[in-house]
């Protein structure tokens, strides 16, 4: 038999009842912490990344990352959801990881959305707008481009300052440095980043010292952020200090590195290659 509560308890609960269902009206939404680890993005780059033989350029398997376009798409809505007061408590760091593999993983997304009915990048702008200023994301409460990304928050002075991130984020072209087959991540950034441009300068489909010419032939990217490597951040005055420091990356031997060390060459910009990174 079930025991039934005296009037006074009955009384109790009644007068109790629309006050516990107003509070659990109000209750605030759960929250979920942002992954600072970027698991789910950096799963997608460990499967779908192809690093080539010497470990300093890379392919991607965009036919793969099709295949798996709702993975991709939730994590763009888990760097979508994030609020401007949740970014302004992160760290340095963090925030600039986090905005590294926004950039990334969004130009993977415009790419997927013709892929993969094009060759470049590039066909996906037209004579009115390029495809870095399309408005196709919303990042920190507002739509953004790639170009906003990039030039607007990540370049922006006084922010970071950081001329390696030229290193790291990627284009979707031949040209551009190897997209890396893990997610930035905070604890890690420096090393990453340091790590980035080694390569970068390692690869002599885009960077080389020709002894016998003495031309240090460079990525154009070093052409059109020359500025950015001049403002003496992260110990970066000029680009003959980048090209010094890095010289046993440029060049193959005691001779021509100290030559590239001692700025000894001839400076020459190389063609940039708009192609699809496509494993293709």
């Amino acid at each position: 038999m079930t025991k039934r509560l005296n009037v006074p308890g009955r009384r109790a609960l009644l007068t109790a009842l629309p006050l516990l269902l107003l509070a659990g009206f109000h209750a605030p939404a759960v929250h979920a912490a942002f992954d600072h680890g970027h698991r789910d993005w950096d799963a997608l780059l460990k499967q779908h990344v192809v690093v080539a033989p010497g470990g300093n350029a890379s392919t991607l398997r965009y036919a793969g990352l099709q295949a798996r376009r709702n993975e991709l798409r939730a994590y763009l809505a888990s760097l979508s959801a994030v609020s401007t007061r949740e970014y302004g408590a992160w760290t340095g760091p963090q925030q600039l990881a986090f905005l590294a593999n926004a950039y990334n993983a969004y130009t993977v997304e415009l790419v997927l959305t013709r892929y993969p009915d094009l060759q470049s990048i590039r066909d996906l702008g037209g004579l009115l707008q390029s495809p870095w200023k399309k408005k196709f994301f919303r990042l920190l409460e507002q739509e953004r481009s790639l170009d906003e990304l990039e030039h607007g928050m990540i370049r922006a002075p006084g922010i970071f300052d950081d001329p390696r991130i030229h290193a790291a984020m990627v284009c979707a072209s031949i040209g551009c440095p190897m997209l890396r087959n893990e997610a930035f991540v905070a604890e890690r950034l420096d090393a990453q980043l340091d790590d980035a441009l080694r390569r970068f300068l390692s690869d002599r489909s885009r960077n080389r010292f020709d002894g016998t010419t003495g031309t240090l032939a460079v990525s154009k990217i070093f052409d059109w952020y020359r500025r950015d490597f001049e403002q003496g951040h992260k110990g970066y005055d000029s680009l003959q200090a980048v090209f010094a420091r890095h010289a046993d990356s440029l060049a193959n031997t005691p001779q021509t590195q100290g030559d590239v060390r001692a700025g000894r060459y001839k400076l020459a910009f190389l063609n940039y290659d708009w192609a699809l990174n496509d494993v293709r």
